[in-house]
């Protein structure tokens, strides 16, 4: 297996044990977290009613959902995603939508050649491929000539409190994590601009667009404080900062969290702010 093979497999792994099991059982919370982001991420991607579209990491269906009110009955959606778990529960919440398909699978390597869409969405499901270009360069094979690519990525984590100040809480007790290499898949691996513009133009894509959004995340989701805090001991790098630590030094992670977080607890929630890029590219035919 090559390096990018191994990681891809690890994704797969990762997505269909606990971690996905996890997401799928807390998808109302999930999808309220990141509600935020659905409305800009369709305005910026424009799918036209009557196209076909696909949904790349729709995860439990929230975005799919979205796209298949704005495609209409004479459109299709198709969602894709590694998580066999998530992908259930999108199965699920969908079953009356008529206008969607799902495909279990690893984005980067499914037969997407039939596809035949308009467009690709996706919220924040393309950051994770241990050979991005090989899998943008598939991706495309799922458009028609002329069809779009929009998506949504995180910027650089310290424009992101919603994650960087429960993580330098917990490092009051644990070690910090390795610092990404430039080329390392991952959840902020997509801040650079320059980086995405280069692998989108080797993968066959036109120069993209990069649009700067700022968000509001209750990372609550409209609950307490103390939601907020065991939230965010379960996902993301706290969750890997954290997960071979003693139980005893989790707790206290936990109460930093908490102390941390406390200046952000209002009776609604506790709201963090988060950047994001929405970035578009045209095929190049």
């Amino acid at each position: 297996m090559t390096p990018a093979q191994t990681y891809n497999e690890d994704q797969r792994t990762f997505w269909n044990g606990i971690n996905g099991e996890y997401w799928a059982r807390n998808q109302d919370r999930m999808d309220r977290i990141l509600a935020p982001m659905n409305g800009p991420l369709l305005d910026f991607a424009a799918p036209a009613a009557g196209s076909a579209v696909v949904d790349v990491g729709c995860g439990c269906g929230a975005t799919t959902v979205a796209l298949a009110s704005r495609v209409g009955p004479a459109g299709r959606v198709t969602g894709i995603d590694i998580s066999e778990p998530m992908l259930g529960r999108a199965r699920e919440r969908l079953r009356e939508h008529s206008n969607t398909t799902f495909l279990l699978g690893d984005a980067a390597d499914l037969s997407l050649k039939n596809l035949g869409a308009e467009l690709i969405v996706s919220r924040f499901g393309v950051m994770f491929f241990g050979d991005p270009v090989a899998a943008f360069s598939n991706l495309r094979t799922a458009l028609v000539p002329g069809g779009r690519i929009h998506f949504a990525c995180w910027r650089p984590i310290p424009e992101n409190p919603w994650l960087q100040v429960p993580l330098h809480a917990a490092y009051e007790h644990v070690p910090r994590l390795p610092k990404p290499g430039p080329e390392e898949p991952g959840p902020f691996s997509f801040a650079d601009p320059e980086r995405v513009t280069r692998i989108l133009i080797a993968a066959g894509f036109g120069m993209p667009t990069f649009r700067p959004l700022d968000i509001e995340l209750d990372i609550a989701a409209g609950g307490t404080l103390e939601d907020a805090a065991i939230h965010a001991v379960e996902i993301g790098p706290t969750r890997r900062a954290l997960a071979e630590q003693p139980e005893e030094i989790q707790a206290l992670a936990l109460e930093s969290i908490r102390r941390a977080l406390a200046p952000y607890a209002a009776p609604d929630g506790v709201k963090l702010s988060g950047a994001v890029w929405l970035v578009g590219a045209g095929r190049a035919d």
